[in-house]
């Protein structure tokens, strides 16, 4: 980012408006402007017409395009590195993703506790909190199955001698996690928790401690850039003892 000051400086900005589109580049383009202290002369190009004659004018191939100091800086991603910001594609690997995904679970686990028994830790909070993780990490998945699997078997042992495997297993980690919320057919959720989890800690354990390999985690989806390692350990040792619990529940309770 340039040192000089922001302060009371203007920008100009060209962005689409037209009916039928409103270019969400543009936006964020304009608000980046406006965080950054500029004040911004907000051009709108509201026809095919004036966004065509705008790129040939200024022999650009896209909009939206700012201008700062007469200078112009590009678009969006331009506007972002121009302000010392990473553009989202070069952004390296990132615990936030998984982060994000358990503090949600752990709120919706407060949730459930205070919707069922009016208060917010309850004996079954911690439960809902791995099956609420569960089914998350399994959605995260299933947005794009192919994507997961391919990444998926760069390091999982079973997938890599049966392929089938890769794709049934969201399917596996998201019905488990379900059930379990629900507290329902432990006889189900249980033995799918405890294989999927064995046989993905053993996998990691391999890739990661002992081929030492460096490879990204599938946990959050087939976009991941979650890295390959101790969170992925810890979402197969916690299916792990999740299954384990619900069966000396399940147990205990027919004694």
């Amino acid at each position: 980012m340039t040192n000089e000051t922001t302060a009371n400086r203007s920008a100009t900005l060209y962005r689409m408006d037209m009916p039928g589109h409103l270019c969400p580049f543009g936006l964020k383009s304009r608000y980046l402007l406006r965080r950054q202290g500029y004040q911004v002369e907000d051009h709108k190009l509201r026809s095919r017409q004036e966004v065509e004659s705008f790129k040939k004018k200024h022999d650009v191939d896209t909009t939206p395009q700012t201008f700062i100091d007469g200078e112009r800086i590009g678009g969006y991603e331009s506007l972002r590195q121009y302000f010392g910001k990473a553009s989202a594609e070069d952004e390296g690997l990132s615990y936030r993703p998984v982060i994000a995904l358990f503090l949600v679970a752990a709120l919706m686990a407060l949730s459930i506790s205070w919707a069922t028994a009016g208060s917010v830790i309850t004996g079954r909070t911690l439960e809902w909190f791995v099956a609420g993780a569960m089914t998350l990490l399994g959605l995260q998945k299933l947005k794009d199955v192919e994507a997961f699997s391919s990444m998926f078997l760069n390091y999982d042992l079973l997938a890599q001698r049966y392929v089938g495997y890769a794709y049934l297993y969201p399917f596996g980690e998201t019905l488990a996690g379900l059930l379990m919320i629900a507290g329902a057919l432990v006889w189900i959720s249980a033995p799918v928790a405890l294989f999927i989890g064995s046989v993905g800690a053993a996998s990691v354990f391999k890739a990661v401690y002992i081929d030492k390999r460096s490879l990204k985690c599938a946990c959050v989806g087939g976009d991941s850039k979650v890295p390959l390692g101790f969170v992925s350990l810890t979402e197969n040792l916690m299916m792990i003892g999740m299954g384990i619990w619900m069966i000396a529940r399940a147990a205990l309770h027919n004694v």
